[in-house]
């Protein structure tokens, strides 16, 4: 599948402080996103790309630097807590961030048409869904409705914890996330192809409610962890 081109459409007039020019290699993309969750928590946002002009400028064409497969938990909005705007992040939310036809669909989607370099398992504490099949594991009865099939696509992660003698909640999600990015790879031969090429990294991340803090827990490959991050740099 050819790659992508330039943006479409001209920028429309914004301040210069908040243009943020998107990165296009996995490591870049992840220096971003660490950056702007370390702006986010101190409390000192930039809120790049979510000005009139900007708005503008992105409307003929998006081209995401990271998708984000997330948790649906309200308190998890990733625009909020990486500091960014339009057109930066291709968000992809479900209960404890399970994957299925349409979730791989979408990645592949950013990945390969819009030439997305980075994607991100994004989990936190207290996670309803982990808790939930951690509750019908041990009372072995599972819920009613569609929340089983959420149950049950957790129940994997949660039978390796306990391969792993892992006990803990918060070492089980770690757990989960992990197991959620192998899943990734090892559902789509495509994600696993663009990995292998290079233009394309997964990275685990788990988010902290109270403290807004996000931690890598797991990187595919694991050099893409391996750059500086600095959040004093002024935005381009």
């Amino acid at each position: 599948m050819s790659r992508p081109g330039t943006a479409g459409g001209q920028p429309g007039p914004q301040r210069a402080a908040n243009r943020v020019s998107a990165p296009t290699v996995p490591a870049q993309a992840y220096a971003e996103l660490a950056a702007g969750n370390r702006r986010f928590v101190s409390g000192i946002p930039r809120h790049p790309n979510q000005d009139a002009g900007h708005r503008a400028a992105v409307a003929d064409g998006q081209h995401p630097f990271a998708v984000i497969v997330g948790c649906s938990d309200s308190r998890l909005a990733a625009e909020i807590i990486f500091d960014r705007g339009l057109g930066d992040l291709f968000v992809v939310r479900t209960a404890g961030h399970t994957t299925g036809p349409e979730v791989l669909g979408s990645v592949e989607y950013a990945v390969t048409v819009l030439g997305t370099p980075l994607v991100v398992v994004l989990g936190h504490d207290s996670c309803g869904a982990v808790q939930a099949a951690r509750q019908s594991a041990a009372t072995g009865t599972p819920p009613q409705g569609h929340l089983r099939a959420v149950v049950d696509a957790v129940l994997p992660s949660l039978r390796r914890a306990a391969a792993e003698g892992v006990d803990d909640i918060d070492g089980i999600i770690d757990i989960h996330i992990a197991q959620t990015v192998e899943a990734l790879l090892g559902q789509s031969p495509v994600l696993a192809d663009e990995v292998a090429q290079g233009r394309c990294a997964v990275v685990g991340m788990s988010y902290r409610l109270a403290a807004g803090e996000v931690r890598p827990v797991a990187a595919v490959p694991p050099a893409t962890l391996d750059v500086p991050i600095d959040a004093g740099t002024p935005a381009a």
